[in-house]
């Protein structure tokens, strides 16, 4: 591989290591470097969920803090979002990748109308909850068993593509929970992460010879440094301001995914 292509998959490592840590839909710039470099879509899909697993770690690690109190719902989300990454990785393997993609724009677009309405709704859900008596950051069982359904689905899709699963994450989480934004962001990274991990060993044993591993070494060094930069950074946004970056991320990855 020459050099001056090796520089350029290591830089937008960087770049997808930091936006992930802040949004998600970093592969929104791996992806499309790596196949504008010549490697199959598939190929590039697999190598980018091994090295953007290097990120993961450092955007979650990143994001520590956040995570305090929130294990009990986590406890649930993790093994939905384990299970659903396993069926996603099962389908790029045995299913064109065509089918899939066809549906991600519209999957995208919902995607970030719920990250743009997700406070009136979160509003909305305090208003009924204290008119109930009850706690404000209570979660009732049909919001769970929707949250639950909500991060399965999208495991599935972020073990098929990985592309934009952070923001479909932030969107049903804000939909459903009334927690603050830097938290779910946090909850996310680490749910994005499991979705990657499980992605990226399914990948490794079934189709170890289908996998550039220079490809994936470079993004793992470049979004290890990523994630890092991006956890630092992004916990000094405002959740509007964070939420901002969500959509026109979103709405980028969306323009790229029509025209790649």
């Amino acid at each position: 591989m020459p050099v001056v292509d090796m520089i350029l998959i290591a830089l937008a490592g960087v770049g997808a290591g930091a936006i992930n840590a802040l949004v998600g839909s970093g592969t929104l710039i791996t992806f499309p470097t790596l196949v504008a470099l010549g490697l199959p879509p598939v190929t590039a899909t697999m190598s980018n969920a091994v090295g953007l697993v290097a990120g993961g770690v450092s955007g979650t690690w990143g994001y520590r803090r956040e995570l305090r109190g929130q294990g009990r719902r986590l406890a649930w989300q993790i093994p939905a979002s384990f299970v659903g990454a396993g069926c996603g990785a099962w389908l790029l393997l045995h299913l064109p990748e065509k089918v899939f993609v066809t549906v991600v724009p519209v999957l995208l677009v919902i995607a970030l109308a719920l990250v743009v309405i997700g406070p009136k709704i979160q509003s909305w859900a305090r208003q009924r909850a204290e008119k109930t008596g009850r706690s404000v950051d209570h979660i009732s069982g049909r919001r769970m068993a929707a949250l639950v359904v909500a991060t399965f689905a999208v495991g599935v899709y972020g073990g098929y593509f990985t592309a934009a699963q952070g923001i479909m994450l932030i969107a049903a989480m804000g939909a459903l929970l009334p927690e603050d934004m830097q938290r779910m962001n946090a909850a996310k990274n680490l749910l994005s992460l499991v979705v990657n991990l499980v992605a990226a060993v399914a990948y490794t044993v079934v189709a170890f010879d289908r996998i550039s591993w220079v490809a994936a070494g470079l993004i793992a060094a470049g979004s290890l440094i990523g994630g890092f930069l991006g956890a630092h950074y992004g916990r000094r946004l405002s959740p509007n301001v964070l939420r901002a970056v969500i959509v026109v991320v979103g709405l980028i990855g969306l323009y790229r995914l029509l025209t790649v």
